[in-house]
């Protein structure tokens, strides 16, 4: 059976990641939040459920049935913007829907709260991202709804952009989210790290039925946070920003010269993953690299052995050139890399401390970004004498 090398190829997605030219984009889902000690998805909804009453429980768990967290939350919305007077539907009236999607929202809002977080993991990720020293900007694509990355990039004076202008009340601002590279209506230089939030927010709020305002706080009580878009069903004013978001992401990917990495996804949105199988077989000098935890989805690794710029790395084997094989074990470990029989940057928090050490712009001179990337290696050092 074929064997891959883990250091070859960390080595070579070490040279990859140094070349300036790269268009550098990443896709992030639950599994890098529940790195940092925050629920995944299944895990959010189970604690959803707890946090509602009796009445509300019963309700929303018809809503579950066949369906996860996020799809009963857009079925929500559409039984609310659907009905009137005292029509229901699933027991539900207007009134009710609306009642239950705010009670879910202010749940989901407590159990995302990044104050117990651990934020060691996307801090190493902002610190790679504030020595990052591209000609295209960076572009972080997320399906979380926390504010992991909003704190860590603000910690470390990172500067980014997410679509939004202004900072009470920030709007949505189209216009500059659509801008192609190098046009003239770019206005946002290519030091501003792009955020891009595909599900929303816990700060996003509905302003008004057709107009979505990011906050400076999460959204309290009483606001309906806009978090998951509806399908196309639902009335098509409350799917912006979400679409254009989307619309960026299948441009990020076919872009020259990419190279996206992805890690903590399933690959449980079929949608997202089409636009990641279509980029790599329409573009072949577009690379994706994805970081499984452990076992590798079915769905993935059927794609990537028919598409060899697809490589999939997962922690006992890895799907590499089209070719499917264990890890062949180094003569030593490389700590934080593989170790005893495992390959480890599936793990969000060994691959966000991989990046931190990745790059080839000089120190920062920023005293708080030397001691986080310090306590890296001082992190690895202690490894390497247990």
């Amino acid at each position: 059976m074929p064997t891959h090398d883990p250091l070859r190829f960390v080595s070579g997605l070490s040279a990859k990641l140094a070349t300036r030219s790269r268009h550098v984009c990443a896709l992030f889902g639950a599994g890098t939040s529940r790195a940092c000690g925050l629920p995944d998805i299944l895990m959010l909804q189970a604690r959803v459920l707890e946090r509602l009453d009796e009445i509300q429980r019963a309700e929303f768990s018809q809503q579950l049935l066949g369906r996860n967290l996020e799809q009963a939350l857009s079925r929500l919305r559409r039984i609310s913007a659907l009905l009137v007077d005292d029509q229901t539907l699933d027991g539900l009236t207007a009134g009710r829907s609306l009642s239950l999607d705010l009670s879910i929202c202010k749940a989901i809002i407590d159990e995302v709260n990044i104050e117990k977080a651990d934020l060691t993991p996307s801090r190493q990720l902002a610190a790679w991202l504030a020595r990052a020293n591209y000609h295209s900007p960076v572009e972080i694509f997320t399906v979380n709804y926390d504010l992991l990355f909003e704190t860590a990039l603000e910690s470390l004076h990172v500067p980014y952009f997410d679509g939004f202008i202004g900072n009470l009340r920030a709007r949505f601002q189209t216009e500059l989210v659509e801008a192609l590279p190098d046009s003239e209506s770019e206005q946002m230089p290519a030091f501003f790290v792009r955020l891009w939030k595909l599900h929303g927010s816990v700060n996003w709020a509905w302003e008004s039925p057709s107009q979505i305002v990011r906050l400076g706080h999460a959204v309290t009580e009483g606001m309906a946070a806009a978090i998951y878009p509806s399908d196309t069903k639902y009335e098509e004013s409350r799917r912006v920003p979400f679409l254009v978001l989307q619309d960026r992401m299948r441009r990020a990917l076919h872009q020259t010269e990419t190279l996206a990495i992805v890690s903590g996804y399933s690959f449980g949105d079929s949608h997202l993953n089409e636009m990641l199988f279509d980029a790599a077989t329409r573009r072949q000098r577009t690379e994706i690299v994805v970081f499984c935890y452990s076992s590798i989805p079915d769905t993935l690794a059927e794609r990537a052995i028919s598409t060899p710029n697809i490589q999939v790395l997962g922690d006992r084997e890895a799907i590499i050139g089209g070719v499917r094989g264990d890890w062949a074990p180094p003569e030593s470990d490389a700590i934080g890399v593989f170790e005893g029989t495992r390959f480890l940057l599936g793990n969000f928090q060994k691959l966000a401390a991989y990046l931190a050490k990745s790059t080839s712009r000089p120190t920062d001179t920023d005293t708080e970004l030397r001691q986080l990337l310090g306590t890296v290696v001082k992190g690895n050092e202690v490894d390497e004498g247990a």
